[in-house]
């Protein structure tokens, strides 16, 4: 679904010129995929992160202004989430920045159904830069690389989403829209709402990672106090906790069940489905061909092997809400 908010799209849409972009929580699940998909696209990217060249803390404001600094658009990929506390003054106050450095076009990831986080969008969009918001169902991956993922490789997915369907999102698709709403014109003002093609019960998600893994995966419902309890025993603060569990429990009462046609409508192409992921995460790895003969010179000067690629910066994963990091689930 794609809704217009003061929408100064142009009829048809067309690739702008090489950009430079401010990737924020560019080591995260979204943003190191729509850091690489920019640089295929031609674009330089600067890769906001606590640790990387170009710093950047969502924790730390003193970061944003400098970060900024020669970028003319932006991926705005909020932590801990749009609907904690103090996000709508944190939007407020990077759009300013980002307005006073001559940013023009941001492209903020949200979630669906989140009131709270429609406010820190409408924030955003004070600063008046062009603002593209993409608004996310829950990702596929978050059971392979997010705070799923510990429960899935133990055999359980304890979670308080009862039996509720909800249409997953591949974070590669969700990757290719956000470039395409920096890179390309007519986006300006316009909501996306993505997800996945079909909607699925976390037990029909369990049954699909248990059948591509070839292991048993079971879905362990939860109520909202258990849940509660648990992520407090996992170390997270009571209020905190008791906050968490009662917007998983409003995100997943069936309002954010309907798909949407949001990735069809950017791309141009059907989303890609749950099974596939699931074949493409949990399934075996493809077998290696015969490996090719080394010639004379080869044999006499092997080529050195590398090392083991440099850790990334640890980022929170997100979903249309980021629990934090001791939590074992998460949106």
């Amino acid at each position: 679904m794609t809704t217009h908010t003061n929408d100064t799209r142009t009829d048809n849409t067309r690739t702008s010129g090489a950009r430079t972009v401010l990737v924020t929580s560019a080591t995260g699940k979204t943003g190191r995929r729509v850091a690489r998909v920019l640089e295929e696209r031609g674009a330089r990217v600067l890769a906001g992160s606590r640790g990387g060249p170009t710093r950047f803390d969502w924790e730390d404001p003193a970061t944003w202004g400098p970060a900024l600094d020669g970028a003319d658009a932006a991926y705005v990929s909020y932590h801990p989430d749009l609907a904690a506390p103090g996000a709508e003054e944190a939007m407020r106050t990077f759009g300013e920045l980002a307005a006073a450095r001559g940013v023009r076009r941001l492209t903020l990831l949200s979630g669906r159904g989140e009131p709270a986080a429609v406010r820190a969008e409408e924030a955003l969009r004070a600063c008046g830069a062009e603002l593209t918001v993409v608004r996310a169902s829950f990702f596929a991956q978050n059971f392979d690389e997010g705070l799923l993922a510990e429960g899935v490789a133990a055999g359980a997915i304890a979670f308080p989403a009862g039996d509720t369907a909800e249409p997953f999102v591949d974070v590669d698709d969700l990757a290719e829209v956000v470039v395409a709403t920096l890179v390309e014109d007519g986006h300006a003002g316009l909501v996306h709402e993505v997800t996945g093609p079909r909607a699925l019960t976390f037990a029909e998600v369990a049954a699909e990672l248990s059948r591509a893994s070839g292991r048993e995966i079971a879905y362990v419902p939860m109520e909202e106090g258990e849940f509660a309890g648990m992520l407090v025993g996992f170390g997270m603060p009571e209020p905190e906790a008791a906050g968490l569990a009662a917007l998983f429990a409003m995100l997943l009462d069936g309002h954010n069940t309907p798909v949407t046609d949001g990735v069809k409508r950017v791309l141009g192409r059907a989303p890609r489905d749950f099974t596939a992921y699931a074949d493409r995460a949990f399934g075996p790895a493809p077998t290696a061909g015969p490996a090719p003969t080394a010639s004379p010179a080869q044999a006499q000067n092997p080529v050195p092997a590398q090392g083991p690629a440099p850790a990334q910066d640890p980022a929170p994963a997100r979903g249309p809400s980021a629990a934090p990091a001791t939590a074992p689930a998460q949106a």
